[in-house]
């Protein structure tokens, strides 16, 4: 028995969108013919382009386009191809219009034993003739005429749907601007808390930059007296704030004025249009509010005063804003009562590191974003380089996969189709890109397609964003559910040296016998031991002969226990040593630190009840003491 070349089989080309019909012809003509299959028009396009094949029988209704429109698209691609409309619809005038737009033939639906012997005389040259060819031709072009209009229309209407949608964005994004000024102006305030310790200088930079940053006709804060009765300004904006700050402008706290009713009730409060709201004060110093808005300052349920803020517009006020703005006036607060306290305080040193800790909160804020935006930078450029490789080698696997309907490579021309029909549902002309690489230089084509550039990208953007997961563990950790129970330190802190692989000899281990057992989360607090060792082997990279000891013994307080870390590298300079604490600081630079290890450790020895403290002189090492609860006898 000889076997047909498949190369000289007749191809016939069915595009069809029911699964069903598909399946019907490919079972009548598998027998005598190659049948290629396409469930949309422009996949059958490309296959039709990409095979030339015999004859190419078509579906008189398809997805996106009529089976006339997809003949009369053929025919100009593949002007020696003869097509034929299978359709089930038998409306007059509906086979001459496909004659009319370049099919040879009209097969009707359903199909019945007749369509191999129909499809065959088609393959030998059967062309059917149309009668007043002219007149049919009109009515095809006339159809399409239609078709485009209704296509106009159908864009039109998407247009103005994108239009509405596109002031939709517009009004969020405003709104999302102004909400991002508001928290930034928050944010100033915080600031302001770390460099101005001054109660009067405090409240005015605060109304005036409240005013200068939203165009606000006036901002003022109102501090409550000590008999209670009274809110008195402290702080006005501009011309009429001093006038009425040279008068000793005050109100009382009742529920007669705005700021008087936020103080008593604690909530805020705000007027859109201040002509018909009774609660409001008249304030002769300010004709022209519109609207206005009286904030509460509050600090542990403690009224101190109120935030006014006024517009010369109507409506100038949103519910976002009384958010957005309780939240600065809490700060207000905060900072107003640090104020109050810090004026009362005896201790010039206590002053001193409050203004000292505030500054490195400030900056260790400034340094995390700086930290998490190097880390997060490289990945948008190789997530991009990535598509781009993609779409080459995509469009390269397409071209070049095998068309050989032999069964050995049926899963292969699957895959491929169906990475084609993807590609193209996606947007993606896989024919375009090929066309560009074509008309590359072949050292710019081979550059393009490189494997070992798109896996570079993806090793670029998989670290960054392993970096950034890495500050998880120094986030998370302090808040974990504690399990606390009785833990043997020195047997602990002797597996967690173990299992960090430093080399012998670095880390002496030295106790007391006496060392009783602390009653704390194993795993938090070997995380403690660890981050400490870690630092101080880390600290230690310059050092001849680097050493840690390790040191535990009971605590001059029977209820602790004081285990040191001791180092002999380089020290921490004084004047870093309180920033050391704070998130995200970190003298390690580009080196991979994140600024979280002690950060966490200070959190987890607090939150167990101990304590942490640092020694150190520059050139003479580094010592942390770690006090941690003893368990409890019953």
């Amino acid at each position: 028995m000889t076997m047909s070349d498949p190369r000289r089989t007749p191809q016939i080309l069915y595009i069809e969108d029911s699964d069903e019909s598909r399946s019907l012809v490919r079972r009548l003509l598998s027998k005598k013919y190659v049948v290629l299959e396409a469930s949309d028009p422009l996949d059958g396009f490309q296959l039709a382009e990409e095979t030339h094949p015999s004859l190419i029988l078509l579906d008189s209704s398809l997805p996106h386009m009529s089976g006339s429109e997809a003949a009369t698209r053929l025919s100009k691609m593949l002007p020696n191809t003869p097509i034929v409309i299978v359709s089930g619809d038998l409306t007059p005038g509906v086979r001459e219009r496909s004659l009319a737009a370049g099919a040879v033939g009209f097969i009707t639906k359903p199909i019945d034993a007749d369509f191999v012997e129909q499809v065959e005389a088609y393959l030998n040259g059967k062309v059917e003739k149309l009668e007043n060819a002219e007149e049919h031709l009109q009515a095809y072009q006339q159809e399409l005429v239609e078709r485009l209009e209704d296509n106009i229309r159908q864009l039109t209407n998407t247009v103005e749907k994108n239009k509405h949608l596109l002031q939709q964005n517009e009004r969020m994004f405003s709104m999302l601007e102004r909400r991002h000024k508001l928290l930034e102006t928050a944010a100033r305030v915080g600031q302001m808390v770390t460099s101005i310790l001054d109660l009067d200088d405090l409240l005015k930079h605060t109304v005036n930059i409240i005013c200068s940053e939203f165009s606000f006709y006036y901002s003022g804060i109102f501090l409550v007296s000590d008999d209670g009765h009274w809110a008195a300004l402290r702080a006005g904006y501009a011309a009429a704030g001093r006038k009425m700050m040279a008068e000793n402008y005050r109100l009382p706290v009742d529920e007669k004025s705005m700021i008087g009713k936020s103080i008593i009730q604690q909530q805020a409060q705000i007027a859109l249009d201040v002509a018909g709201e009774e609660s409001r004060f008249k304030n002769p110093f300010l004709p022209n509010t519109r609207s206005e808005m009286a904030l509460p300052l509050i600090v542990k349920s403690r009224s101190l005063g109120g935030l006014t803020v006024q517009s010369d517009e109507l409506n100038a006020f949103t519910e976002e804003d009384i958010t957005s703005l309780q939240t600065m006036a809490d700060q207000v607060a905060i900072a107003i009562n640090n104020a109050q306290l810090m004026f009362k305080l005896e201790a010039a040193t206590s002053e001193l590191v409050r203004s000292k800790t505030f500054e490195a909160i400030a900056t260790a804020t400034g340094e995390a974003i700086h930290w998490v935006g190097n880390k997060a930078a490289p990945i948008p450029g190789s997530i991009k380089r990535v598509r781009e490789d993609i779409r080459y080698i995509l469009a390269l696997a397409s071209e070049f996969a095998p068309n050989d309907p032999d069964a050995k490579n049926v899963s292969l021309m699957a895959a491929v189709q169906t990475v084609r029909e993807e590609a193209q549902a996606m947007g993606i002309d896989l024919i375009q890109i090929l066309a560009e690489m074509s008309a590359m230089k072949p050292n710019r084509l081979q550059a393009m397609v490189s494997v070992e550039s798109l896996m570079e990208d993806l090793d670029i953007a998989e670290n960054s964003a392993e970096t950034i997961l890495s500050i998880k563990e120094g986030l998370i950790g302090p808040a974990r559910q504690r399990n606390d129970a009785p833990v043997a330190l020195r047997e602990m802190i002797a597996d967690t040296v173990s299992n960090m692989g430093l080399p012998d000899g670095v880390v002496e281990l030295d106790w007391t016998d006496d060392v009783p057992n602390a009653f704390v989360d194993v795993r938090q607090v070997e995380q403690v031991f660890n981050n400490l060792i870690k630092n101080a082997w880390e600290a230690m990279a310059e050092t001849p002969e680097p050493n840690i000891r390790v040191k535990g013994q009971r605590d001059a307080d029977p209820n602790f226990v004081l285990v040191t870390v001791k180092d002999n590298g380089p020290g921490i300079p004084k004047e870093i040593q309180e920033k050391i604490w704070v998130s995200f600081f970190t003298t390690k630079g580009g080196s991979g630190g994140t600024g979280l290890g002690l950060s966490a450790v200070m959190q987890i020895v607090n939150q167990h009840g101990g304590s942490i403290s640092l020694e150190s002189e520059v050139g003479k090492g580094a010592t942390f003491s770690v006090r941690l609860p003893v368990e409890k006898k019953t």
